[in-house]
């Protein structure tokens, strides 16, 4: 196929792979996207082949051309050897959990991770008799420390969830794999545009496709991109749980990914000028955001990302209710509300005080993260102006 022809050369850039991996435009009469399969039974022609179950697809839970063409191009673009799709963010993560751990086993989750993984990890992996302990993001090659006779993975999340911290992702594989160790990252924030997790020693890199691989806040996604090392295990539980995401969601994935390298660049050019812009506000303590130099993690991000996307954290002084409502309220630009990746700018105050357990959150004033859409910055600075200015006039 000409596509494949183009994109097999190993020279090609990932800016280009959005585009053309995962398209035949020829198998298809021409057309430029690949058709949206929606189905569950599939014929077999003759009695020999319903037996063999030679053909390339055999039942719509297992894959359809729709969803071969998206996994295609992600496996790409992750380097890796496989790649399962999911329902959403969460089912990649609890999928690629169950993949490798066993009743007895316990694992190593990091401080900051997204939270309804840590409710998965704390409810239902308890149940099923696999222990957790979570550790400080920031704990690199020392993660060796908290090493078992039965620890079995480590979850690394690069940055943090609204919190930012970045980790030391090869320091972390190096010490896992030593002592033969599963390494599963989320790599929802950067994408593989801007991180490549197996790369940098993960055995398993997980994206919420919700975020940017949609890029429309219109669709539910997961995908789970796994390694030689970790491929067959996939496989075995994508069979088992029987995981499998929607032909429409699948299809807006697939749509959604051409455009990607565009968006980000204009995701992370804009978040770039506006945290810097917060940053010198009197209003704010401090920006979370690893592109700026005024990061802790700063050097790791610059050793290991190519780039930034639109989501980071504000730590505002500290404000009463009233004065922080009249701040949100007010904002025109900035919805409030959960997810993010999405073309459009977001906001929610958060406070991780009662779900962090291997560090302490000791900031005096609100949390913010915000989302920087794909909006003019004039217009999303000017909208924030105005919001500082209730917030000053709610001042006690």
């Amino acid at each position: 196929m000409a596509d494949k022809d183009k994109t097999s050369k190993g020279s090609v850039r990932p800016e280009t792979t959005v585009v053309h991996h995962g398209r035949d435009p020829f198998q298809f009469h021409g057309f430029v996207n690949p058709p949206v399969y929606r189905g569950s039974t599939v014929l077999y022609k003759t009695f020999a082949s319903l037996q063999s179950r030679e053909q390339p697809y055999t039942y719509g839970r297992r894959a359809t051309p729709t969803t071969h063409a998206l996994e295609e191009a992600i496996v790409e673009l992750e380097g890796g050897a496989a790649t399962i799709l999911t329902s959403s963010g969460l089912g990649a993560v609890s999928t690629a959990l169950l993949a490798f751990v066993s009743a007895g086993d316990h694992i190593l989750i990091t401080d900051s991770v997204y939270q309804p993984a840590r409710a998965f990890a704390d409810k239902m992996l308890k149940r099923l008799g696999v222990e957790t302990t979570y550790y400080d993001p920031h704990i690199g090659a020392d993660i060796t420390s908290l090493f078992r006779e039965n620890t079995r993975l480590v979850l690394v999340e690069s940055p943090g969830s609204q919190t930012f911290e970045m980790q030391d992702i090869p320091a972390i594989a190096n010490a896992a794999h030593a002592r033969d160790l599963w390494v599963v990252a989320d790599n929802t924030w950067a994408t593989p545009l801007y991180c490549k997790p197996l790369a940098l020693g993960a055995d398993v890199s997980i994206e919420a496709g919700t975020k940017y691989i949609v890029g429309h806040a219109d669709a539910m996604l997961g995908a789970v991109t796994g390694n030689d090392r970790a491929a067959r295990f996939l496989d075995r539980v994508k069979e088992a749980l029987g995981t499998c995401p929607g032909s429409e969601e699948t299809y807006l994935g697939l749509r959604g990914l051409r455009t990607l390298d565009v968006r980000l660049e204009r995701h992370q050019r804009s978040a770039l000028t506006i945290a810097k812009w917060l940053e010198a506000r009197p209003e704010v303590a401090k920006v979370l955001y690893p592109a700026l130099e005024s990061h802790p993690g700063h050097a790791l991000w610059k050793r290991d990302f190519t780039g930034a996307t639109g989501l980071f954290t504000v730590i505002l002084n500290p404000v009463d209710d009233i004065a922080l409502a009249a701040f949100l309220d007010g904002l025109h630009f900035f919805g409030m509300g959960y997810s993010w990746g999405g073309y459009e700018s977001l906001v929610i105050p958060f406070d991780p005080t009662s779900y962090r357990t291997a560090t302490r959150w000791t900031e005096s004033g609100p949390a913010l993260r915000f989302h920087i859409g794909l909006e003019a910055v004039e217009d999303l600075v000017s909208d924030l102006e105005d919001g500082f200015a209730r917030l000053n006039a709610g001042v006690a």
